[in-house]
């Protein structure tokens, strides 16, 4: 009895395996399962980004302004999903076809199985995506902007200004029709928040002392409070990163979608790659000694780089962009010098800068794209993002004023504006 049980268990388990075979799709139910597990698998990733860029800028700032710094990344988060549910994800979806801008209303539920996956993950994970472009603003301005104006600021660009821009692609809008492509938002997210902390940046200028004569100044008083915690933050980032640039591929229900999602991280992987040994090779070329922090901000700009089209390149392409991305972290980072623009963490040229190299490099290996189409993009997000900016963070400075005191930013930020001591040793 066993073993007629046993064969009759075989010759079921053939007869599965060969129908599973001979169908080549599945049912639309299993398909919106799929779909949607996708969804939040990434969006829960992408959500745990907000840790690696919390821990990320806690490593870098000075000992003196990481409870800050917790509460700029807690709290920024917590807007994005207000603003996004308020009027943000309608903004972005609710455009006309060509057209550029959506309307101002909540989201709701309207889930059908024609849709293929539940209305409610779309916004989930188009939410986390919003919170990155946030993030990057916080890191760059870090150690003399008032906490709240930040958080007002946070809410106009997650509620009104990025989903706007991000509507003119993903929603169907102005650039979707003439052609451009950013698989994942090398411009739409990564640019976006970029050309919002430079507009920031400007208007806000360098904390006190970090420029002197034209050059900048050596590490102490300036030094980062830990590096291996800005390590952690970066691993946190490219972990991810999966999650970022595997569910922008928007669906799971087919073998085609599962292999584009499995090359999807093989070239999110190697592009980090590619950025943290350009530039661990490249700082020790140019300065004499490998620069970790460099090498943080490299894995960074080569992922940025690569999310603009993370399917199309081969592994060797994704190195390449990742590591190009790298080295313009560098160059950026000299530029921003040069010009004495404080980025405290160097998120503008790891995110607006990689990211502009990124979108660019779309068409080198997707031939159904063109650089004019991309071209076009990059110029209007980023003039549109960086303008609107610049008018509400001077309005800001004029009225209720964006900057702390000197002797609040002496003081540093943890006593002055939470009045919380992250660390018992000062700077």
């Amino acid at each position: 009895m066993k073993i007629s049980k046993f064969i009759i268990s075989i010759i079921f388990l053939i007869a599965l395996t060969t129908s599973s075979h001979a169908e080549t799709t599945v049912t639309p139910e299993v398909s919106f399962v799929l779909n949607t597990l996708l969804f939040l698998m990434g969006g829960f990733l992408v959500m745990w980004m907000a840790a690696g860029f919390c821990m990320l800028e806690s490593g870098l700032v000075t000992s003196k302004s990481v409870s800050v710094i917790c509460a700029k990344n807690i709290g920024l988060y917590s807007i994005a999903g207000i603003m996004f549910w308020l009027m943000g994800y309608n903004l972005a979806y609710g455009v006309p076809e060509g057209g550029f801008i959506g309307n101002f209303s909540y989201w709701s539920d309207a889930s059908k199985l024609d849709t293929g996956y539940a209305d409610g993950s779309d916004w989930f994970f188009q939410m986390v995506f919003c919170a990155t472009t946030a993030s990057i603003v916080s890191g760059t301005l870090a150690e003399r902007i008032k906490l709240w104006p930040f958080f007002l600021f946070t809410a106009i660009l997650t509620g009104i200004i990025y989903p706007i821009q991000m509507g003119w692609q993903w929603g169907g809008g102005w650039l979707a029709a003439i052609g451009f492509s950013d698989f994942a938002g090398s411009t739409l997210v990564h640019s976006c928040g970029g050309a919002a902390a430079l507009a920031g940046a400007i208007l806000l200028g360098p904390r006190i002392g970090r420029f002197k004569n034209g050059y900048i100044k050596p590490m102490k008083p300036f030094a980062a409070s830990s590096i291996p915690l800005a390590t952690l933050g970066v691993f946190i980032l490219w972990m991810g990163w999966f999650g970022f640039n595997g569910g922008s591929q928007l669906a799971l229900g087919t073998l085609d979608d599962s292999i584009s999602i499995s090359k999807i991280f093989i070239n999110t992987n190697l592009a980090a790659c590619g950025g943290v040994m350009m530039n661990a090779s490249l700082t020790r070329l140019l300065y004499g000694k490998t620069d970790v922090i460099h090498m943080l901000n490299g894995a960074i700009a080569g992922l940025v780089a690569i999310t603009a089209e993370p399917l199309m390149p081969s592994p060797f392409a994704a190195i390449l962009i990742g590591g190009v991305g790298g080295a313009i972290a560098v160059f950026g980072t000299r530029l921003l010098y040069k010009f004495k623009i404080d980025d405290v963490v160097g998120a503008i040229p790891a995110h607006l800068f990689a990211g502009i190299w990124g979108t660019l490099a779309v068409p080198i290996t997707n031939s159904e794209v063109a650089f004019s189409s991309q071209l076009i993009g990059i110029v209007s997000i980023n003039v549109f993002v960086f303008v609107v900016s610049f008018i509400i963070w001077l309005v800001m400075k004029q009225t209720i004023g964006i900057r702390l005191s000197a002797k609040a930013e002496k003081l540093g930020t943890d006593k002055s504006e939470v009045g919380v001591i992250a660390y018992a040793i000062r700077d």
